[in-house]
Order: structure tokens, then sequence, then C-alpha cells
């Protein structure tokens, strides 16, 4: 995969700037669905100019339905959508200055490559001339130009995702949108061209919304991430946020792995923190504010945080464990462990050979202070 060519910034002189985009209590009712819960509901959100934001959720959570919205293929039930401070949501799809890249490429099978990144540009009624210059610039830009002249069916998945791309980028949109566009590649490519993607847009200053169920795609690409769940909005923030101070044990479950260990809470300290009773110690945790006024709370504790060693414990007790599985990666070994409090997942990164634990073994189990945050059970 090649990087993308200084050819791109052409793309980024853009006549106007990109755009800021605002959704103010977007409300989504289908028609037949009265008396069930909104498919979106009171979706509030900021995205700024330039800024690359997803929407994360499970099947079923919204994400789609907003971005539909976004683009004028869905009508909000209420709420309001602007752009650069103009209500959009009375202005047709085609009439709005924003592009899609969807999940089936939705490629014209009869035309071209060229003739399908030129397509827009030929409603727009643009001399053609002027097409093809800017459809040269598409091409060379995505490293398309030798497949010019072939037909869709002729090229592979990565190859029609880039003409969907350069699709999309040569009408120089305010706000560019991407509705799973990956999901029909294979693990590798999907990897390449999330870096292309990124490249691109940090190259274009394009503001994007990203769709996608995956996580790790919505870590490596956004600025922020906006977490659903059943319609609502769970939690706004950048990755590092999303992944080390989840709002909720729901976040904290769907982004990564994670262990949510029972806790005492044994008082409430400064700085949003608290004293807590985890697997016989006391120690000083990160809290999120909402946990202090919960009925129970659980303290979050990634694996990759699990620090294992051997123990001279008898029995399963304090910070004494037993192995239950052992599953040796190669860069990393998985253990399975039996806890006072329950079972949890420690991953150690290169491990020695001869420190690997088989199952059985009694083991002494610890994590940082710093890597642990409470949150209210649910």
């Amino acid at each position: 995969m090649t990087t993308l060519p200084a050819e791109l910034d052409h793309f980024a002189a853009h006549d106007s700037e990109t755009g800021t985009l605002v959704l103010r209590g977007a409300r989504k009712v289908y028609e037949g669905a009265e008396g069930k819960p909104p498919a979106v509901d009171d979706f509030n959100l900021v995205i700024r100019q330039g800024e690359f934001v997803t929407l994360l959720g499970p099947s079923g959570c919204g994400k789609t339905t907003t971005l539909r919205m976004i683009a004028g293929f869905e009508d909000p039930s209420s709420g309001a959508i602007e752009l650069d401070g103009e209500d959009m949501v009375d202005v047709s799809p085609d009439k709005r200055p924003m592009a899609m890249v969807f999940q089936s490429y939705a490629l014209f099978p009869h035309m071209s490559v060229r003739d399908n990144i030129a397509y827009g540009l030929r409603l727009k009624r643009m001399p053609k001339a002027d097409i093809r210059r800017e459809v040269d610039y598409a091409l060379e830009s995505m490293d398309l130009a030798h497949l010019a002249d072939r037909a869709p069916s002729q090229l592979s998945g990565g190859q029609q995702q880039r003409v969907a791309l350069a699709r999309a980028m040569v009408m120089k949109p305010k706000v560019l949108l991407f509705d799973e566009p990956l999901s029909n590649l294979d693990a590798k490519l999907r990897v390449q061209m999330r870096a292309e993607i990124r490249r691109l847009q940090q190259r274009l200053g394009i503001t994007s919304i990203y769709v996608t169920h995956d996580q790790d795609e919505a870590m490596m690409l956004s600025e922020r991430v906006v977490v659903m769940r059943g319609g609502k909005i769970e939690q706004v923030a950048p990755p590092t946020t999303i992944y080390r101070q989840p709002a909720s044990v729901f976040v904290a479950d769907f982004i990564g792995r994670a262990n949510f260990m029972p806790v005492t809470v044994l008082s409430r300290l400064d700085e949003g923190r608290a004293l807590v009773r985890c697997l016989g110690d006391d120690i000083e945790v990160a809290a999120h504010p909402g946990s202090f006024d919960a009925d129970a709370q659980l303290l979050l504790v990634r694996p990759e945080s699990m620090e294992v060693v051997a123990s001279t414990g008898t029995e399963v007790a304090g910070n004494t464990g037993r192995v239950l599985s052992t599953v040796f990666y190669g860069a990393s070994v998985e253990y399975e462990l039996e806890t006072e409090g329950g079972n949890v997942v420690a991953v150690v990164s290169d491990p020695s050979v001869d420190a690997i634990f088989e199952a059985g073994a009694l083991v002494d189990i610890s994590f940082p202070a710093d890597r642990g945050w409470l949150l209210a059970a649910e």
C-alpha cells in the first residue's frame, strides 16, 4: 500500500472551510415502531472543523441511523442537524455538502474507475476539462491511475475501496461520512486501509464521521469516540479516556477486555479518588464521579495491567489466586485466575518461557494502583 503523495495537497485547498456539525436533540422513531424505544434518542453532539469522530456501539444501538440522518437519507423525528449554522433537516441529500463512503462501496458496475470517480462532478455540470483535471488528481493520489479504465469487477476489495474514497474525495465535501467501509475486507487489508483513511483525512482536514462496531478501528482512527447504547450516547471522549476512564461498566466492557473486581470502598478522598479494599489490600484509586452514589462498586483493571508472580501461599485468599488456564501466544501469555472475588484474566507480555505458570499453580496477583478505575456496578 503506497503512502499518499503530495498531489493530495490539491484537495486540501478547499474554496470553503471544512464544516462544523451540530446535532441538537436528534431523535428518530421509525414508522410503525411507536411505543417502542426510539432508534436514536436525544442525541446531542458538536463535531468540530476537521475532527475525526467515530460512532461506536453494538448492532442496533443507533449509530447507522444517526449517520443516515446526518447524510439526509433519514429524516429526524425531532431535533436539529446544523452544518456551519445552517439547518440541514430540510436539505435533500444531494444538496448537502457531504460525501459518503459506503460499506458495499456502491460503485457503478458498468462504469470504469475513471467514470465512477467523475460521476458526482458530472452531476454538478462541471466543465469537462475541470472534471478531467480533478479526476486525474484523485487517480494519482489514491494510486489508481494504472486502473483508470478497469471495471469494478476487475478490482480487488482494497482497490474498490480506494475508488470509493477517491469518488468521495473529489467532491471536496465539508463533511465526509463513512458507513462501516472496511467490514468487507480481510484483516490485513483492513489494517492497511485504516492507516490510509487516517492519513487522507489528516492531510485534507475534512470533518469526518465514521461508523463501526470494531473497537480497534475506532481507537486507531478517532480523535473522539462516541459510544452508543440503546439509541443514546453513553460517553464521548478521546480513545485514551474511553479506554482508561470509561463512564460505565458497559463502555469498559465494550472497549477492549476488562476485569471487574468487587471492592469495599473504605473512604472517599479528594480529587476524585477513593480508598478501597481489593484482593486483601487497601489501595488508593481514581474513581468515576458517579461511583460514589451507587449501591455497589466495581474496580476496572485491564488484563494487561495485572501482574502475576509465584506465591508462597497455600490457598486462594487475599491476593493469592490459582491458575485455571494458561494460553501461550508467543508475544504474550494469558492466564485465567481464580481469586476470592471471582475469576480474572491477566495478560503478561514477552514472558520468559521458564516463568510461565501451569494450570493449578498458586500465584500472587497485583496491579499498579494508577491502573485501577472505580465504577458504579450495573
